[in-house]
């Protein structure tokens, strides 16, 4: 940070997002290690946690376009981690399934955004990783809210 302009380097907006890109690429290497993308952990997970579910609705729940939902779909149905299935409801659309192969594969997503995890915050002590998550947590919220 000696190279960067003081005028920047002291604004935590500028912070965030330096922070952030880090976040990402060390991210997005250790879900490639697991043969995964971002986009298949938010899917996975929201699976899990809320159960079956259909494309708009874990768009909305992911943050996710309906192009890129329906893309990582597809790729995570090719890999056997999901299912669809007609909507008795409504044949036009789609219920996405979590399958045991992506329960599996959400398992080692999270054991590698773990070490992620650990490897991004090393310099931070426990205590003071709790409080930055609270903290980000709270802008969130606040910003979501808007």
């Amino acid at each position: 940070m000696e190279e960067t302009p003081a005028h920047m380097s002291a604004k935590p907006s500028w912070l965030l997002t330096q922070a952030a890109v880090h976040a990402h690429r060390l991210a997005s290497e250790g879900f490639g290690k697991v043969g995964g993308r971002g986009y298949h952990y938010r899917i996975l997970a929201a699976l899990e946690e809320f159960g079956v579910a259909s494309q708009a609705e874990l768009g909305r729940r992911c943050s996710m376009d309906r192009s890129d939902v329906v893309a990582a779909i597809n790729e995570l149905a090719e890999q056997g981690c999901v299912e669809r299935t007609p909507d008795p409801d409504d044949r036009r659309r789609n219920r996405v399934i979590l399958t045991a192969a992506g329960h599996r594969q959400l398992r080692r997503m999270e054991q590698e955004l773990d070490r992620v995890q650990d490897e991004l915050l090393e310099p931070l002590s426990a205590e003071d990783r709790q409080t930055l998550t609270h903290l980000l947590t709270r802008l969130l919220t606040h910003h979501q809210r808007g």
